[in-house]
């Protein structure tokens, strides 16, 4: 929990917290050259707080792309 909320990653969207689930993080990909973020994705929406319905951009081809540019 301390590392989502330093990094500003903690989902606060209504929906989850309603059924229960709290402190979960929103989904994010993360790109560290010795110890430096280099890129960040997140894969959320007005609609989809989660990302669970489009994770496209945080799977492993999107991150090796974030990658090649950091």
């Amino acid at each position: 929990g301390a590392f989502t909320k330093a990094v500003g990653m903690e989902m606060t969207a209504e929906g989850p917290a309603s059924v229960g689930i709290i402190g979960r993080c929103k989904r994010y990909a993360m790109v560290a050259v010795d110890g430096v973020v280099q890129a960040v994705a997140v894969a959320e929406s007005e609609i989809d707080p989660a990302g669970d319905d489009f994770p496209e951009k945080t799977l492993a081809p999107a991150l090796i792309e974030m990658a090649k540019s950091a």
